[in-house]
């Protein structure tokens, strides 16, 4: 074990591929003295470690090669997306029943948005999901008191100027119309319906991009993330393991 080992890999991401959790998590469990390597406590980053290295974190020995699992969750509004809240308010682990492990959410929704999330114990690949650099799309269904006007609609378009910086490009279109034709939504509702698809991951993205050109977003809901599709059956609260084929193409979509 060693900074300048040449073989092995980094602590931070065989803590990730054991599923003990995210890469960004385990470099901090690392920082805060939490993780041992043959006994000795780690604090620093850029350690490397072997197949031999005996690994423990909070004292617990972590496994190697462990099964890694994968959930789509159809998250209620009033969840927190965490592993726990220490408010005592009911998180997205919390609505997996019976699992035989414990996973990690994969990025955040808001507690007032609703729609798909990810949970795993596949800490590499929720690293990557989360790196603005893969650029993972997510598309939200938006709901505003419309209509919304044509300026409103370039500016979302071209990029919104935020207290943060300007966002990226985003892809909106109205789906009203559509929906009142599929039954969908009541043909009486005044709100207009927008789709709008983001790469990025900022706190609150989308209620402050509608914010800033002047609309209160009503209510949202995330409906697609990555190649994952809402689907009909998936209810909120609602949620299902992921198909092999479904793990390959997220694997794929971050290069894994």
């Amino acid at each position: 074990m060693g900074q300048d080992q040449e073989d092995g890999e980094r602590l931070q991401k065989v803590l990730a591929q054991a599923g003990v959790a995210s890469r960004r998590h385990a470099e901090k469990l690392i920082l805060d003295g939490r993780v041992k390597v043959n006994g000795e406590t780690v604090t620093v980053l850029g350690i490397k470690v072997g197949g031999q290295d005996h690994i423990e974190v909070d004292g617990r020995l972590v496994k190697r090669g462990e099964t890694l699992y994968y959930y789509l969750l159809n998250k209620p509004v009033s969840v927190i997306t965490s592993a726990s809240d220490p408010r005592g308010r009911p998180t997205v682990v919390d609505l997996l029943k019976d699992i035989p492990v414990r996973v990690y959410p994969v990025g955040r929704l808001d507690y007032d948005t609703s729609g798909l999330i990810v949970l795993t114990n596949d800490g590499e690949l929720a690293h990557r999901l989360m790196h603005p650099s893969y650029g993972i799309e997510k598309t939200y269904r938006v709901w505003v008191q419309g209509p919304v006007g044509i300026h409103a609609l370039e500016t979302l378009r071209q990029g919104v100027l935020l207290e943060d910086g300007k966002t990226a490009p985003a892809k909106v279109q109205s789906v009203s119309g559509l929906l009142k034709r599929t039954n969908r939504e009541s043909k009486n509702d005044s709100l207009e319906v927008l789709e709008v698809t983001i790469h990025e991951g900022r706190n609150r993205q989308i209620r402050r991009m509608f914010e800033a050109v002047g609309y209160l977003v009503v209510k949202l809901e995330r409906i697609r993330f990555g190649p994952l599709v809402q689907e009909l059956a998936l209810r909120p609260g609602v949620y299902r393991s992921l198909t092999g084929d479904e793990v390959k193409k997220l694997r794929s979509s971050v290069k894994l």
